[in-house]
Order: C-alpha cells, then structure tokens, then sequence
C-alpha cells in the first residue's frame, strides 16, 4: 500500500529534492507500507521527457543518506524514471518491535515497492549499491515482474564483523551511541578505508553514521554478521553488471571477483575508487547496459 506525503518539496530539515534531480524533472515523496510492521520512504523521480529509458529501482547501501548519490541521481534522472527506497533499516523508516532488520527483511522492503509500483516485466532496471546490491542478489528471483537487470556498486558478499566488536556491539545499550560512534569511525577510517586513496569515502561514511538510527543500527548489525550471499549466486538467471573499486578495501575487490564468477549472466567494471562509483559516470554505464541488455536475449 502506497500513501503519497509530499510533492515537489523535501524535508524541512535537509536539502530540498529539487536538489537530487535533473532540471524539469518532477518528485514525488511517499511512504510504502510494506506490512504490518513496516512502513518506508520512498521519492519517485520523472524526467522531464519520456526517453524510453526503463525505470530505475534504486537502492542505496546500509544507513546510506541520499546526499552520498546526489551527482548521480541529478544525471540519471535526465533520462531515467527513479524509484528511491530507503530500507527499513535506514532512520526514516517506521517500524514495529516485531520488524525484522535481515537481509531477508529488506529484499521484502524491495519486493513490495516494484509491486506497489507495478514495475513490469521486463521494464526496469534493479541498481543498488553495497548493501542495497547484496539486498538485490538475495530477492531478485522473488520479483512478480523480472527486472530487465541488476546493475550493483560494490556488493557485500559477507558482513565481516571483528569477534570484539561482537561483543561490543550485543552489550552496547542504543543510548549510548554518541560514546562508541567515535570508535566506529577510528575503526573505519584505520583498518577498513585506504583514506590516501578514497579520503571521501571515510566522509561519506562518517556522515551516514552521524544520520543513522542506533536502535535499528543495533538490530541490523546483529542479523547481517551471519549472513552471506553465495548460496544466492548460481540461481540468479539474468543480467548482472558489477561496479567495482579494486582500491575499495572495505567492498573487497577479491570476493566481487569470485562473484562475477559464479553469476551465469555476470560482468563488471573496475572504476578504481568507491568516490568514482559515485559520479555521474556511471549513469552513462547504466544507458549503455540498457542498450546492450535489451538488443539481447532475453
């Protein structure tokens, strides 16, 4: 069930849509509800110009604030219709006691929105990045409508998660987030980010975790250390194209290997940093993996 909120506005504490799109193009801010527990914010982009271009299921990585995809989303929706969804496990979320935070919970976040939609078979594209990719690997086979095919920045084959940050992390009580965040960003910025390579990455991130809910932080972090997408891989029987970073130590360049390789349908694109993967470049991408995905076979 879908329940329109705002037009051609944004929130009074941020910056405004216009911002995020391409000039002329028209916004939309709704909520989904996804089920009982769960209700998400959604912003629904359209171009100026009918371009012929399929839509655009956008689902950004995990606590990500959509300022991170602002250069993008101001390009793609030059010729793109965009659904952005927000997950359940991002801040503006509305969520009961009993919601789950999963991946498997989030792939239904996803699966509700195309279906609220009626995206249709064939007629959209599946982009995410980093979480939100891994997100797609899981439940696009659970898609009514089969997208035309996935474009995914830096997707998470596995959560790796310290044994001491465990612990941290199940003893910590939410409230006292502004104590640990500090130490999440040490951790980020000293053993997990190359920052002489790719310092915006650390800030991008930094800025997420300053946005980010600690309760649902909490939850989500507990159920995505055990999970792992690789089971997921050799089901998947559609186009797959991977945009990667070889100098994104936290992405792991290694593991996107071994995952183009179990994809039937797979390939990817090395753009060098997680900073490139964020530009306007990769929509010209996107335009060119339409082309070639719709001249093939199905």
């Amino acid at each position: 069930m879908r329940d329109d909120c705002r037009r051609g506005s944004g929130s009074s504490e941020g910056p405004r849509l216009e911002e995020f799109c391409a000039p002329g193009a028209d916004f939309e801010e709704m909520r989904v509800r996804v089920n009982e527990h769960v209700d998400i914010r959604v912003v629904r982009f359209t171009p100026a110009r009918d371009s012929g271009m399929p839509a655009v299921l956008f689902v950004p990585g995990w606590i990500t604030i959509m300022e991170a995809w602002k250069e993008v989303l101001v390009e793609m929706t030059k010729d793109f219709p965009v659904i952005y969804m927000e997950t359940r496990e991002k801040s503006s979320s509305r969520i009961g006691r009993n919601a789950q935070i999963s991946v498997t919970g989030l792939g239904e976040d996803v699966v509700r929105t195309a279906e609220s939609f009626g995206l249709q078979d064939r007629r959209f594209l599946a982009f995410g990045s980093s979480l939100g990719a891994t997100v797609l690997l899981d439940c696009c086979n659970s898609f009514r409508n089969r997208p035309l095919g996935l474009v995914l920045v830096g997707p998470n084959a596995a959560f790796r998660v310290p044994l001491v940050w465990k612990a941290i992390i199940f003893l910590f009580y939410p409230r006292s987030y502004f104590l640990i965040k500090p130490f999440v960003k040490w951790h980020l910025r000293h053993f997990r980010l190359n920052i002489k390579v790719d310092r915006g990455q650390y800030e991008k991130y930094c800025r997420n975790l300053d946005a980010a809910d600690p309760w649902k932080l909490k939850k989500a972090a507990m159920a995505f250390w055990n999970y792992q997408v690789w089971d997921r891989l050799p089901e998947i029987d559609m186009p797959v194209l991977i945009l990667k970073g070889a100098k994104d130590k936290l992405h792991e360049p290694e593991a996107l290997v071994r995952m183009e390789s179990m994809l039937k349908k797979g390939g990817s694109i090395d753009m060098g940093t997680n900073k490139r993967t964020h530009t306007a470049e990769i929509v010209e991408l996107l335009r060119k993996f339409v082309r070639e995905t719709a001249a093939g076979p199905g």
